[in-house]
Parts: structure tokens; sequence; C-alpha cells
């Protein structure tokens, strides 16, 4: 059995066991919902929008992390004008602990 949530502004397939890295979200230990797309059990395909509401996707927070460091370099030619700045997106990792159907 898997599913198909909406994480962190993407869609992610996950099964029970998982372990993701998301957008930031919760302290460490929080139990969170995500809200399922479509599910996937056996040959069983749901994606009615109403079936999908009694679905429920349940995660565990794990830890905070941090994504890869990304430089942003402006430059002006024949100006003198540089500027440096890098960023390390904020990032969450969780593990899937049930997926009820």
């Amino acid at each position: 059995m898997y599913a198909i949530v909406r994480a962190g502004g993407r869609q992610e397939k996950v099964s029970v066991g998982d372990i993701l890295l998301i957008d930031k979200i919760g302290q460490d230990g929080d139990s969170i919902d995500l809200t399922p797309l479509l599910v996937v059990d056996g040959s069983t395909v749901t994606s009615d929008a109403s079936k999908l509401a009694k679905v429920s996707v349940k995660a565990e927070v794990l830890k905070s992390a941090k994504g890869p460091k990304i430089t942003i370099m402006k430059y002006k030619n024949k100006t003198g004008y540089r500027k440096r700045q890098g960023h390390r997106q904020p990032l969450t990792q969780v593990k899937i602990t049930s997926i009820d159907a």
C-alpha cells in the first residue's frame, strides 16, 4: 500500500516506514497529518475527493535539517559591483508511521 501526499509544496510517493525530507514543519517528536491525493492498495486506486477525506496519512517528525548550500552571485560589468549571498533551505526529516484507508 502506498499513497501520493502533498508535503512541502510537492507531491511525494510514500509508504509505511519511509523517511523523507520536506520543507520545515513542526518540532522534533511531533506527529503530523499529510494530505493524501491518491491511495493505491493492491489493485484498488482511490482518487475521489470524498473517499480521500476518510484517509489519513500520519507521520512523525524525526529531526530538523538543512539543504545544500546555494550560492547567489550578482555582478555588473565595469562598475565594480559584486554581491555574494548564500542560502540553505530549512528542511524536516519525517517518517511515515501509518496510512489508514
